[in-house]
């Protein structure tokens, strides 16, 4: 197998890590302004937070090795990828940093209006990377206006059409179940129940959505045959999905989920082999051939890969072990964050007499 190859698999690889793992961060935060109960809303929202608060920044780092990777591996692709879509990934890119600095300071400040302004930031923050990874991915198996020097010159509304609009729709849902399957399964008490009720009012949903994505992208866009077995692998998935969030299987609901996900990247990348980018005219396509670095280059980075990628899955599956119990309201501490006095401004004699 050619290296080009080999290195299209391990960035697909990458991509699974980081939308199996970073999937339910974002379908956790997604819920987090609609599931805790009126009465209990802060403890069970921050039970909620406590769930991934441990591994949410380590799924992310997932997503810098698939970008870093595809800049080393396809310098070609990674150009005109981050030219092209530059608008919905900056928007990502925003949306990634506001949760993140949503997730660091909102414990710092004692104040309602402080956390709710948190709140606010954690949930677009979710939804938006949630909405155009769909987009954008839906709209690279289906291929996108490149010229003759693999410039996209399509525009950002070429970007948003039916196809990539239903493949946004069906990442966000498949986000939420599988964020509502992980609250069900890490999170204790009412919580863990509304979270298992949720999973099984979504799952029916997210089965027909992305089965209607699927099957759409599979016959207009695939020429491969054996993407099928995707297609059919992400269809018992979201069957047996349905099936076990009915019936509380919380575990079994979860990595049903998970391997949808993974059917659904297999069948996106399977799609694309050998491009890496099509292009309306396949003349101009990118493929893993003329947007590929020297072979030098990739000699180097299989053996680093080779050398770190083990050390760096068993840390990370050591972390998910060390926090692998279940969090309940019982477990919240009182804040400790900073308290202010919110003293009214008076202006006349009584401000200079002070």
């Amino acid at each position: 197998m050619e290296l080009t190859t080999v290195w299209f698999i391990l960035i697909a690889v990458l991509w699974t890590g980081y939308l199996v793992l970073e999937g339910f961060d974002f379908g956790v935060g997604m819920l987090l302004g609609v599931l805790p109960h009126k009465q209990d809303r802060e403890r069970e929202r921050r039970v909620m937070i406590n769930t991934i608060g441990p591994v949410w920044d380590g799924n992310e780092v997932w997503l810098l090795t698939a970008g870093g990777a595809t800049f080393a591996a396809f310098p070609e692709w990674y150009a005109t990828l981050f030219s092209g879509f530059y608008l919905p990934l900056l928007l990502i890119l925003l949306a990634l940093i506001v949760r993140v600095v949503a997730f660091e300071w909102r414990g710092k400040i004692d104040d309602d209006r402080w956390r709710a302004w948190a709140d606010r930031a954690l949930v677009v923050g979710s939804w938006v990377p949630a909405v155009l990874w769909g987009v954008a991915f839906a709209n690279i198996v289906r291929g996108v206006e490149l010229d003759a020097d693999h410039q996209y010159v399509g525009g950002f509304w070429a970007l948003l059409n039916p196809f990539a609009l239903l493949g946004g729709a069906t990442t966000a849902l498949i986000f939420l179940t599988h964020g509502a399957s992980f609250l069900a399964l890490k999170s204790d008490g009412e919580i863990r129940t509304r979270a298992a009720a949720l999973a099984a009012r979504l799952a029916p949903v997210t089965l027909a959505v992305a089965a209607v994505w699927a099957i759409w992208a599979q016959v207009s866009y695939s020429d491969a045959a054996w993407t099928w077995a995707a297609v059919a692998v992400a269809a018992v998935a979201l069957v047996v999905l349905v099936v076990s969030t009915r019936a509380r299987r919380e575990g079994r609901a979860f990595v049903a989920s998970a391997v949808t996900i993974v059917a659904a990247v297999v069948l996106i990348f399977g799609s694309l082999f050998p491009d890496v980018m099509p292009a309306l005219d396949p003349a101009n396509s990118l493929t893993v051939t003329n947007a590929s670095s020297t072979h030098y280059t990739l000699v180097v980075m299989t053996w680093v890969a080779v050398i770190l990628t083990p050390l760096v899955l068993l840390y990370q599956g050591w972390t998910y072990w060390v926090f692998r119990k279940r969090v309940s309201t019982a477990h919240i501490p009182a804040s400790i964050g900073l308290t202010f006095d919110r003293k009214p401004v008076t202006t006349g004699p009584a401000a200079e007499d002070r």
